[in-house]
């Protein structure tokens, strides 16, 4: 599931692929951006803010969010694109094939920033502030901490996996209000630590142990015996949220199930 350490990872493999060089083919396969081409232009820099990724050149920036499906491949061998191909873009060694992206647009460069103004300081970005970040949490005491962790207003970063996962780490049920928990930095602070940790990998963990079956505290794992204190984990589905974020990055949230143990988490 892509969360902010899967963007991140995957700016950086695009970057390393595509900087500096000059793109000889841009194919994009979205009705609105058809026409676009990039071909000749030398990418600048690739980007991640929080869930969203940009591939800049001088004059335009390619805009993309991966939702919950999205990939970006990069081939050493061009591949013969399939229907879910939404853009490929080639120099002259290189191939990078987004599919399935949420969001997929092309923008002015001097405006890409548009699309993430809203956004709270990025887990994994320069604009980092965990004070920032904690108040942010806090501003509505009675919201549920689950849909104050994934609101990307008040951090930028978080998907369901780690929402979870932070609310088991903290001892607060998903539903419980953000005031209950005690030391709002350190909640923003162990986000933090937990997207940094995993930005350079595919397999995230938050247990500490990367060997199968072991990397997650209590996403995922229904019915199974919670790793602290043996109780089994229970799961629900979080059907009342609402739409936390005016450009998409938290659509569909009555597919967000929760997790939690109801030992730990009282």
């Amino acid at each position: 599931m892509p969360e902010g350490d899967t963007v991140f990872h995957t700016a950086a493999i695009l970057r390393e692929a595509l900087q500096g060089k000059t793109l000889t083919r841009c194919d994009i396969r979205v009705p609105k951006f058809a026409t676009v081409d990039l071909t000749g232009q030398t990418v600048e820099d690739v980007i991640s803010r929080g869930k969203h990724l940009f591939i800049r050149t001088a004059e335009a920036s390619i805009h993309s969010h991966l939702k919950m499906e999205g990939k970006w491949q990069v081939n050493t061998r061009p591949r013969r694109p399939d229907h879910k191909t939404r853009i490929i873009l080639e120099t002259k060694d290189i191939q990078a094939v987004g599919s399935e992206l949420g969001t997929l647009e092309v923008l002015k460069r001097d405006h890409d920033e548009e699309p993430v103004k809203h956004l709270g300081p990025d887990l994994l970005g320069p604009d980092w502030d965990p004070h920032r970040a904690a108040q942010n949490l806090t501003q509505d005491p009675d919201r549920a901490l689950h849909e104050a962790l994934l609101d990307q207003r008040n951090l930028a970063g978080v998907g369901n996996v780690y929402a979870n996962e932070l609310c088991f780490i903290v001892g607060r049920r998903p539903t419980a209000p953000v005031s209950t928990v005690k030391d709002p930095l350190r909640l923003a602070q162990r986000a933090r630590d937990m997207l940094w940790l995993n930005r350079n990998r595919w397999n995230r963990t938050t247990t500490g142990d990367t060997r199968p079956g072991r990397q997650l505290w209590v996403y995922g794992r229904a019915g199974q015996a919670c790793r602290r204190c043996g109780t089994l984990i229970e799961s629900g589905d979080r059907n009342r949220h609402q739409n936390l974020d005016v450009v998409g990055d938290l659509n569909n949230l009555t597919d967000r199930i929760t997790f939690w143990c109801p030992l730990c988490q009282p």
